[in-house]
């Protein structure tokens, strides 16, 4: 992402002021993106990012490990071993109370059901939603609680 990109993203997002930072947890196996999406989260929105994970089963391990201090969770789709589906089916099985929200390429008709069908709370497109996602986090840190 430029830095001008990130000054448009800026500009185009008024929202009210956090009452908290989101303890967040990422679901991305690509190392370029996940930096990326951390900077641009952390520098954007009050988001602090606290752990992160490539795949299925190292995402579902490490959330259970943080299971009473996550106020975000965000999944990709497409892993480096299991899927973002089974992520959020085992999210659900664990009744992780955190927001659950997908962040992919993938974002099609159906694939934005199977999501909300398993506990997503909304779902990004990695494309053309980054302003909708940062609006998303300010909007949910702005609810105490």
């Amino acid at each position: 992402m430029t830095q001008d990109t990130q000054v448009r993203l800026r500009a185009d997002v008024s929202l009210p002021e956090p009452a908290r930072i989101l303890r967040t947890f990422v679901v991305e196996d690509s190392q370029v993106i996940l930096e990326n999406l951390v900077s641009m989260l952390e520098a954007m929105s009050p988001v602090r990012v606290v752990g992160h994970a490539a795949d299925e089963w190292t995402a579902l391990a490490r959330m259970a490990d943080h299971q009473d201090t996550l106020d975000l969770v965000i999944v990709d789709i497409f892993l480096r071993t299991g899927s973002g589906l089974g992520v959020l089916r085992g999210a659900l099985q664990a009744h992780l109370l955190a927001p659950r929200v997908v962040l992919s390429n993938c974002a099609t008709v159906d694939m934005r059901a199977q999501c909300m069908a398993l506990g997503a709370t909304r779902v990004f497109d990695k494309s053309n939603d980054l302003a909708e996602l940062l609006a998303f986090c300010s909007r949910l840190a702005s609810h105490p609680g």
